[in-house]
């Protein structure tokens, strides 16, 4: 999901971090704890970025409660893809959600191409920064519009090139009303899969340099995961992909895999690695990970 135009989508964006957040243990701290992310009168527009991210003794607690996330330091290089895997609960939503300031770092800076994300300005910083979450967010409005919400300008060319992209135009070309399709309440006239490519046909047309990706666990037929995935991997080409990973494929084929375990780094390293080397690993890849 492409957030852009903070004025606009204020209550949106309340309701997509909860929501992202909403399957760890600790649902009802986050739901009570109100956000604080305030923009500074002196901040600065972020140039069109290279996507360089850098975590700092990133540290992050829900008001007094224990710190969720401590000591995250690491360096994701542009165009680069890291996937984050991890128990439930370990903090990997929370990671990603300080990226595009959902929260603010409770410790420690974000840096994206060497500036602390609280010196930019809101719009600026989540203009390049796009998400396709496990919870598609749609609105009841025309698939047109749908997939053009994050990029007012976007031509009729640009959306059906991004939805031929995300393997969604042949889809709408069988609705009778096609791209003017309204689509109701989060999307609920579609099938999951339509909507996760709707979804990530909205993050093509606006073409981000950070990219976060929470896969999907829900079950489709092998053939919708199949133009899911092969959509993904277009979208991911060129970009710096955080993506929370439910797949073994998914982990073998980033760059770098980082461990989170009790709110930090336990491992990195490459699939292979980390078999060898990481307990914590093994025991997500019996539990999570191995294949059927």
């Amino acid at each position: 999901m492409l957030l852009w135009m903070p004025t606009q989508m204020l209550g949106f964006i309340n309701m997509m971090s909860h929501q992202a957040i909403a399957g760890g243990e600790r649902i009802f701290e986050i739901i009570d704890t109100p956000l604080d992310v305030v923009e500074r009168p002196d901040a600065r527009d972020l140039r069109p970025m290279r996507g360089d991210v850098t975590f700092r003794e990133v540290g992050f607690a829900y008001g007094s409660a224990p710190p969720l996330l401590r000591g995250i330091d690491f360096r994701a290089p542009a165009g680069r893809t890291i996937a984050i895997v991890g128990p439930s609960g370990s903090g990997k939503s929370t990671l990603i959600n300080l990226i595009p300031r959902f929260y603010d770092a409770t410790f420690g800076q974000i840096l994206i191409d060497g500036i602390d994300v609280r010196e930019l300005t809101l719009t600026s910083l989540r203009s390049q920064i796009g998400m396709v979450m496990q919870e598609t967010f749609l609105f009841n409005m025309t698939i047109r519009e749908n997939i053009s919400y994050g990029r007012t300008d976007a031509t009729e060319a640009d959306i059906v090139a991004a939805a031929k992209a995300a393997n969604a135009h042949d889809f709408i070309g069988e609705l009778a009303a096609g791209y003017d399709t309204m689509i109701g309440e989060k999307g609920v006239r579609l099938s999951g899969g339509q909507r996760q490519r709707i979804a990530i046909a909205r993050a093509i047309v606006v073409d981000p340099r950070i990219l976060i990706l929470d896969e999907a666990t829900s079950a489709v037929d092998s053939r919708t995961d199949y133009l899911i995935q092969q959509a993904l991997d277009r979208l991911m080409v060129g970009r710096t992909t955080f993506v929370i990973a439910h797949r073994l494929t998914t982990a073998m084929r980033a760059d770098e895999i980082r461990v989170l375990a009790d709110g930090a780094v336990a491992a990195r390293g490459s699939h292979a690695e980390l078999l060898d080397r990481s307990p914590t690993y093994r025991t997500i890849y019996e539990t999570q990970l191995r294949p059927t």
